[in-house]
């Protein structure tokens, strides 16, 4: 079965940040290109470069491009999410979209920042671009807490990135690594 690896970061981009847009979309191309699935929340801005980079790989095949909107309105989605999923919890479906094999942040703002916090709880490897603002550079190359999610991941921690190539290379040499999935909340007594 094909990974699933998440793109998040800010709904809607300027005009003029050409930058944020050419790295989703090139990131999102290059998802697909190497073999894995693209999820999202399947909106606009970095979400919708992505899907739209990720349509345009000599690799892509219908059912590649997962969206896990925010409302019930199926329409309410970017024009290249394949798989619509209409959750209906609003802000509550990051922690869906954070549930992947990896997860690659690109700016971002509060509900962004969210969606790494749910990544890091919930074990998944992440990845934060340094050069694009918002909370991806904020918090690229930090480890969000001192809890010790893998043992045997000693440099565990939000991998801060500047480039496509860079993201792929580390997903596809380390995202076998992460794979425990948060069991839920374990109260030691």
């Amino acid at each position: 079965m094909r990974k699933i690896i998440a793109i998040i970061g800010d709904a809607k981009i300027g005009n003029n940040d050409t930058q944020k847009y050419d790295i989703a979309f090139q990131t999102g191309k290059n998802i697909i290109d190497h073999g894995y699935r693209l999820q999202c929340g399947g909106l606009g801005g970095v979400m919708e470069a992505a899907c739209k980079g990720a349509r345009s790989s000599s690799k892509y095949r219908e059912g590649d491009i997962i969206g896990i909107l925010p409302s019930f309105d199926i329409e309410e989605r970017n024009p290249y999410i394949d798989i619509a999923i209409p959750t209906g919890i609003d802000v509550y479906r990051n922690v869906i979209v954070a549930n992947a094999s990896a997860v690659i942040a690109i700016g971002g703002g509060c509900g962004t920042l969210s969606e790494i916090s749910n990544a890091w709880a919930l074990r998944r490897m992440i990845l934060a671009y340094n050069n694009c603002g918002g909370w991806a550079a904020k918090v690229a190359d930090t480890r969000l807490d001192e809890r010790i999610r893998y043992e045997a991941i000693e440099d565990d921690r939000v991998y801060g990135i500047a480039t496509p190539k860079e993201a792929l290379k580390l997903i596809n040499e380390r995202v076998e690594r992460y794979t425990d999935y948060h069991k839920g909340i374990i109260f030691i007594k």
